[in-house]
């Protein structure tokens, strides 16, 4: 998907962006914001797109993303049917790096909130006691005004910067892809078509036909954008499916294979350990349990 350049609401009179959203769905738009964002998932499940990873996401995830860092929460199918009493929540909190002050991060005191920003620039979905503390601190914030918004902000970043309960999300990821936006817009018809078509063979020769591109000039291409090639993009949008399905725990794992796309059972096994390290039995009992 092409990432859209998104323009944060500000206000004059807060220097950085808090709210609650309830609504039908996050949207579909892959995007980035000059903006740190630190987005608490309260209700919600889908496959999300960070950098050059993809992979589900459920309630209760804290994430925090870098500045650029493109993005988008696609939820399952369910949330975009036309029923009201299916919404998704969260809490989204976006700050400039420089809401402090130009200054601020080259303060001796403000040197691990430096660094915590250039960690974010890959991603950080946060976990553990640190989750628990900065969800609270969330809470607070949201009916907090004045300059106990900004006590607020320095003490998550403060939580945050402390922490190591965190793993990156796209650790190879690179925002340099941004320089040249104009040529990913082939991507928006790629993943498009991968989403609507995943559970189906996609043959190299059809994903090129849809990007306009011939065969060894796609896989360069993709490459290039990815930092991954399109059928190992391709499997991972499959077992991102397969983890959700897993989790409903309401079809056997052989049964789920073949919903997901996979016309093999011994390759989507070795697959599925590959992605995520673990059998999809293991990864059931695992958050099942």
């Amino acid at each position: 998907m092409k990432p859209h350049f998104h323009k944060v609401p500000s206000s004059s009179d807060s220097s950085y962006s808090f709210r609650y959203d309830k609504k039908p769905n996050f949207g579909t738009l892959w995007h980035f914001h000059p903006e740190l964002e630190l987005h608490y998932i309260i209700k919600g499940e889908g496959t999300q797109y960070i950098g050059d990873t993809v992979s589900s996401f459920s309630d209760g995830d804290l994430i925090l993303l870098g500045e650029n860092l493109p993005h988008t929460w696609r939820c399952t199918d369910r949330y975009f049917q036309a029923n009201p009493a299916i919404e998704v929540e969260a809490f989204v909190l976006q700050f400039l790096p420089t809401c402090f002050g130009r200054n601020f991060l080259d303060l001796p005191e403000a040197l691990s909130i430096k660094s915590l920003f250039e960690t974010a620039k890959k991603g950080m979905i946060i976990q553990g006691q640190t989750k628990a503390r900065i969800i609270e601190a969330l809470h607070e914030l949201k009916n907090s005004s004045n300059l106990k918004r900004i006590i607020l902000l320095l003490e998550i970043l403060e939580i945050l910067s402390t922490s190591t309960d965190y793993k990156s999300i796209s650790p190879g990821y690179a925002n340099s892809h941004l320089v040249n936006i104009s040529e990913m817009h082939r991507l928006e018809k790629i993943y498009s078509y991968v989403l609507a078509h995943y559970r189906e063979e996609i043959s190299l020769e059809k994903i090129s036909s849809i990007a306009n591109l011939s065969l060894s000039s796609f896989s360069r291409y993709f490459k290039k954008m990815t930092n991954k090639t399109f059928f190992e993009f391709l499997i991972e949008i499959r077992i991102s499916n397969v983890c959700r399905a897993l989790l409903e725990d309401k079809l056997p794992i052989e049964v789920i294979c073949f919903e997901c796309g996979f016309n093999n059972v011994s390759n989507f096994y070795r697959h599925f350990k590959k992605v995520t390290g673990m059998t999809p039995f293991a990864y059931k009992k695992q958050y099942l349990s």
